[in-house]
């Protein structure tokens, strides 16, 4: 095994041990490698150290500053590879690519260069501060291009966000002439905002690499890149969510964030996912600019804003809120903290991820593989004198097992759960092993979602349903033969696709004590759900109906994200 850089110099009559015992402590007070600190403090020459290290490694030292680099060749490695791993291309001979690097033990860098080019890779070593001093001067940084990039978009600049601090945009996305990848990544994120995209999926395949874009619930095909794009696109997008580009076989999450011009702010959640061809990758729009927190514009009814706001505001108990990822939970949920969020109340939330920063509400991100799950962090909350309590997800009998027991204990305590509908929530609550009593006495309320998509006001016109059409829908209100019905016709506004904009569909089961008898005798969701809407619950398929009897949205609409009730 070779031996440490600081080992062999203090061998070689360089330096003494105090003066590299002093090198490491500033070494772990700064940062950087031995070497590049040796040379900073003035006891090593540059030349030695890369004497040193070519002799360690076995491997040619060069002197970077005295080399000349080909225009041709730094197009080869993307400058935020360049700098993630400490390495400069020097020159290609034959089918091998030559590099100067600070480590040219790193196995990891090596092949995913080769991977990204092509190349055989050979290395050399060169002193870290050149190797950086060189990255400036070759690949630079200059916002020229970005007007281009960003046409058509309205904002006043737009900055790439790390670490909490906020720095120029042709610094942090490192725009270069040079760098179409770059050029067609920030295009695709920021085309994503213009187009009021939730979602955006980059998808590669045997023989075609495609990019789709979530708009109003529903994919759109919006571009095909080269396929020979497909691994530097990849890396471009882990390097900004600060992945490891290094490792393909297993998934990854990560986070990018982007300041647009007057002050808005974009986030983007990024999740890998490795394929049988390449690695697919979804990032998920978080424009805090566009969460809606007042509550009477969601989508509510009368009634059913009414039974919410009492049940939130109950002292004690817990409030459910049930449907499929994307059905706008957390937006329902962000809204009743918005509600409650005053001086006087200690609010924490459990959650993963954290999708909005809330001013005035502690926000904890759960990290399942180092113990903090909802349960501990459940656990924490209670021992932290709270009034109210928002955990993520119930996913299993210890979690809900908790959160039911602080709801009996004078918290009010709002969380999710993955359920078709507000009935069958309650069984599934039972099948997680909670007790029939423990649930009729703990849950003040329980409310499933889905969200339909909105006709386009632009082009909205009046449609021609045949009777037959609306039978598919089940019972209907008295009266619903006069009413209006409306489509989109599709106009430049809504991509002509008549519809531009969502809301909500609510399904709202307070638990009347009728409903609590019924869960204590172990009925059935079926025989609980009769017992709701006997008492004036809306299912989400008349909820639905409501909303295109208003003109709001549309019977296929209502078709593809309701079931009937019978």
């Amino acid at each position: 095994m070779a031996e440490k850089l600081g080992e062999v110099l203090v061998k070689s009559n360089l330096i003494s041990t105090e003066q590299l015992d002093q090198a490491i402590e500033k070494q772990k007070a700064d940062g950087g490698k031995l070497g590049a600190v040796l040379t900073k403090m003035g006891l090593v020459r540059e030349s030695e150290i890369l004497q040193m290290l070519s002799e360690q490694y076995g491997v040619p030292a060069i002197k970077l500053s005295e080399f000349i680099i080909d225009t041709e060749v730094l197009q080869i490695i993307p400058p935020d590879v360049a700098t993630k791993y400490q390495l400069m291309p020097l020159s290609i001979k034959n089918s091998t690519l030559i590099v100067a690097m600070t480590d040219p033990t790193n196995i990891f860098a090596l092949d995913d260069i080769k991977f990204l080019t092509g190349y055989q890779v050979e290395p050399l070593i060169a002193a870290e501060e050149a190797v950086i001093n060189a990255i400036d001067t070759y690949y630079g940084t200059t916002t020229a291009g970005l007007d281009s990039l960003l046409s058509g978009f309205d904002t006043e600049g737009v900055e790439y966000i790390e670490d909490n601090e906020e720095a120029d945009v042709g610094t942090l996305l490192q725009e270069s002439e040079d760098a179409p990848v770059i050029k067609l990544v920030n295009a695709i994120l920021t085309d994503a905002i213009a187009k009021n995209c939730s979602d955006i999926h980059i998808e590669p395949y045997e023989k075609s690499f495609r990019v789709r874009f979530r708009i109003d619930g529903s994919l759109y095909e919006i571009m095909h890149p080269p396929i020979k794009m497909k691994n530097a696109i990849t890396s471009r997008l882990k390097i900004m969510a600060k992945l490891d580009i290094a490792e393909r076989r297993l998934p990854q999450d990560g986070r990018i964030k982007l300041k647009l011009g007057k002050g808005k702010e974009m986030d983007y959640r990024v999740s890998v996912l490795p394929t049988l061809f390449g690695e697919k990758i979804v990032l998920r729009l978080l424009d805090k600019s566009n969460l809606q927190l007042d509550m009477t514009k969601l989508g509510f009814e009368e009634k059913q804003i009414h039974d919410f706001q009492e049940a939130i505001y109950k002292p004690y108990g817990m409030v459910l809120v049930t449907g499929p990822t994307g059905s706008g939970k957390t937006t329902t949920l962000y809204s009743a903290l918005a509600e409650l969020n005053k001086t006087t109340e200690n609010i924490s939330t459990a959650e993963d991820p954290v999708e909005f920063n809330l001013e005035g509400i502690n926000q904890v991100q759960m990290h399942e593989e180092i113990g903090l799950t909802f349960a501990s962090s459940l656990r924490s909350f209670l021992r932290q004198d709270p009034d109210v309590i928002l955990v993520g997800e119930v996913r299993d009998f210890e979690t809900a097992e908790i959160a039911i027991k602080a709801a009996l204990t004078g918290h009010l305590v709002l969380s999710t759960l993955h359920t078709n509908d507000a009935p069958s929530t309650v069984n599934r609550l039972l099948n997680m092993g909670i007790e029939p009593f423990l649930v009729s006495s703990s849950i003040n309320l329980i409310l499933a979602q889905r969200l339909a998509r909105k006709i386009c006001t632009q082009c909205k016109e009046p449609a021609d349903i045949p009777i037959e059409q609306l039978d598919k829908l089940g019972e209907l209100p008295e009266g619903y033969k006069d009413a209006v019905l409306y489509k989109g016709r599709g106009c430049d506004a809504c991509s002509s696709t008549g519809y531009k904009g969502r809301i909500a569909l609510y399904e709202i089961m307070p638990m009347t004590e009728p409903i609590k008898e019924l869960v204590l005798q172990g009925a059935s969701s079926v025989e609980i759900k009769g017992e709701a809407i006997q008492r004036g619950m809306k299912s989400l398929r008349q909820s639905g109906v409501t909303k295109m009897l208003e003109g709001i949205t549309t019977l296929e609409e209502i078709l593809k994200t309701t079931v009937r009730d019978d």
